[in-house]
């Protein structure tokens, strides 16, 4: 049976339990902090307190699939665990694993994280169009076949990025803006939102492109990388309410005793409400 769309799913969730992604980064230096092992059981430790801390009560947990299958199998195994048990506790989640290549390559990455039969099955996947957004269309359409969603990195927080990102095309259109042009056509008639969203970096100051793509806009770089949630308005203006902010060790780092992370993630959440409504 095909999922509602993701977009809808996600605006429900947004909207009933706060507009907050948590990323589940199981950083050698988290773990350590939290005084654990950098091993499997350390793996597994972490990923369980966060999962069982938070996947009742966040729209939406982002596990970074590099911290886990740097583990090798053992890694992914907790990975497929994290997935399943954060989704049945009512969690949406989205696995970053920033997949772009093409063709049969592209539908297998596509098959691995969008096809309701894989243990690593998420409500949505990142990738890169970076080889042409045309290159995404495996993704795309297993997306849809689904209910899955799919985050297109656009503008990224990361400084290098801008050499591509802002790069201009024949058209004097920025790469960004292209692709996220693409991702508009894609959401074109979708209510309450479309389910490709783009991937925006919250510590941008003035994104300088055409936000409205009807679609989610995850905004990572709150917390750690500097951004907090009243830079928001000024990042995506009239967008700002279809912002799916992204903190990870702003949250993370308050383990790991359970509560921390709760009142973390409940803090990041009120500032997220109060800045998109301007109260």
């Amino acid at each position: 049976m095909t999922l509602e769309p993701f977009g809808a799913r996600l605006r429900h969730a947004m909207d009933t339990r706060g507009p907050l992604c948590v990323g589940i980064d199981p950083h050698a230096s988290l773990l350590t902090s939290w005084g654990l092992n950098d091993d499997i059981a350390g793996l597994e430790r972490f990923t369980r307190t966060v999962v069982e801390a938070l996947a009742d009560r966040v729209a939406v947990l982002k596990p970074q699939s590099a911290f886990f299958e740097r583990f090798g199998s053992r890694g992914i195994a907790v990975l497929e665990k994290a997935v399943e048990e954060s989704r049945a506790a009512g969690a949406l989640v989205l696995m970053d694993a920033k997949r772009g290549d093409i063709g049969s390559t592209m539908g297998a990455y596509a098959a691995t994280y969008l096809d309701k039969e894989s243990p690593l099955f998420s409500d949505a996947v990142t990738v890169s169009p970076y080889l042409g957004f045309g290159s995404l269309r495996p993704a795309l359409d297993a997306a849809a076949v689904s209910g899955a969603g799919v985050f297109v990195l656009a503008l990224t927080s990361n400084p290098e990025g801008a050499e591509v990102q802002r790069a201009t095309a024949a058209d004097g259109r920025s790469l960004a803006q292209v692709m996220l042009d693409h991702m508009a056509a894609e959401n074109e008639g979708a209510a309450p939102l479309g389910s490709v969203g783009a991937v925006v970096g919250a510590t941008l100051g003035d994104a300088g492109v055409d936000l409205a793509i009807n679609g989610p806009l995850l905004a990572p770089g709150i917390g750690a990388q500097g951004a907090t949630p009243a830079d928001l308005p000024a990042v995506f203006g009239d967008a700002v309410g279809n912002v799916v902010p992204s903190v990870s060790r702003g949250v993370l780092r308050h383990g790991p005793d359970a509560s921390g992370l709760r009142e973390a993630a409940e803090r990041f959440a009120d500032e997220v409400r109060a800045a998109v409504s301007g109260n």
